[in-house]
């Protein structure tokens, strides 16, 4: 049996992938959660085959919990469920290690397709995506130089957080810290990332996909 976990913060959305994976009954949906902080620790808790995951979530977003994801469950195959099918959501998915990456409103065939794919080692993508995402992975592979590869996974939360419109203060409580830790990652991650203001944070949040414009 296939182990999966859905992660949207839309009920209805999980409700339905559940329904698609388990009247299949090669699939078994361990957790669905609908934040980004729970999908990491449901994957962390279940290891699952799978998980199913929206970019736009709230507390973390889609592309960072993919970041964690890889570190804290490596087996567990990520498929995008994502209403956003812009060139710089998918790139950054499919780089952040995701193996499929869906639109929502997909049918009940495709995702199952998906999924299938997913566990026998290859991509999908859902057909009005066509493959100009994978040969641009493919001929444009991620840089070295990649200025989020140089973050931390903590400066990465910073990031995230800052981003969204957090002060200091809600950050270090958000990730139990002190005002004081917090202010040095933020200055590390601008320094790294070269940004001046908090203007040029969230202008390369939202390049990233990290943050909706």
């Amino acid at each position: 049996m296939n182990t999966v976990v859905l992660a949207d913060d839309h009920e209805i959305v999980r409700k339905g992938v559940r329904s698609v994976l388990e009247a299949d009954k090669n699939f078994t949906v361990l957790a669905e959660v609908s934040d980004g902080l729970a999908a990491v620790a449901a994957v962390e808790k279940h290891h699952p085959a799978l998980l199913f995951l929206d970019l736009s979530l709230p507390r973390l977003h889609g592309i960072e919990v993919l970041r964690q994801v890889r570190s804290v469950s490596p087996q567990t195959r990520v498929l995008i469920l994502s209403m956003h099918n812009d060139e710089p959501y998918v790139i950054e998915a499919l780089r952040g290690g995701a193996m499929a990456y869906l639109l929502k409103g997909s049918d009940t065939a495709e995702i199952l397709h998906a999924a299938k794919e997913v566990l026998a080692n290859r991509r999908f993508l859902s057909a009005p995506l066509s493959d100009w995402a994978i040969s641009a992975l493919v001929s444009k592979p991620a840089e070295a130089s990649d200025p989020l590869a140089s973050l931390s996974p903590r400066e990465r939360e910073v990031l995230q957080y800052a981003a969204e419109g957090m002060s200091n203060a809600e950050i270090a409580e958000k990730l139990f810290l002190s005002p004081r830790t917090t202010e040095t990652h933020r200055t590390n991650l601008m320094r790294k990332l070269n940004l001046q203001t908090q203007t040029d944070l969230v202008r390369f949040a939202i390049r990233k996909g990290l943050i909706q414009a």
